[in-house]
């Protein structure tokens, strides 16, 4: 694969604009560990190999084990996640399929049962953060970095 373009290099005031954005959401009360399942799933969904490199990558050095990572395209399946992860995954795939979708009020229900209000707007902007980085790198069509992520300890 090619590279199109480099938006850092380009457009680096909306690049730093985005950056921004993630350094005000890591400061946030939803978990570091939820953010990367977000994160991933996300770019899961929405095919950006770039991302779910880098946010894998990042899940990883925050302890999250392989299992789960490999399970994650198959939550809804598996034991391994808890229900406030179900709610935001559920959330996740709701705002990110959302022409499809339109977020129904079940998939709310769900995600409002495990977060507060605050969490769920929160929620809702690392949400939508990460499709624009998706369809960003994607547009792009950005190269992930060729080594392996980090091993688990």
């Amino acid at each position: 694969m090619t590279p199109r373009f480099a938006p850092f290099k380009i457009v680096t005031d909306l690049t730093n604009a985005l950056l921004v954005v993630e350094k005000a959401l890591a400061e946030t009360s939803i978990e570091t560990s939820l953010a990367d399942l977000v994160k991933i799933r996300a770019s899961q969904i929405n095919g950006c190999a770039f991302c779910v490199h880098m946010h894998v990558t990042a899940a990883k050095a925050h302890g999250e084990t392989d299992m789960r990572l490999f399970l994650l395209d198959t939550w809804r399946e598996s034991p391994l996640f808890t229900d406030r992860e179900r709610a935001a995954l559920t959330w996740t795939e709701s705002l990110t399929k959302i022409a499809k979708t339109g977020a129904p009020d079940a998939d709310y229900a769900l995600v409002k049962s495990q977060f507060t209000e605050v969490e769920i707007a929160t929620l809702s902007v690392m949400i939508g953060q990460i499709n624009t980085w998706n369809r960003l790198q994607v547009a792009a069509r950005a190269v992930h970095p060729v080594q392996p992520a980090v091993a688990a300890a």
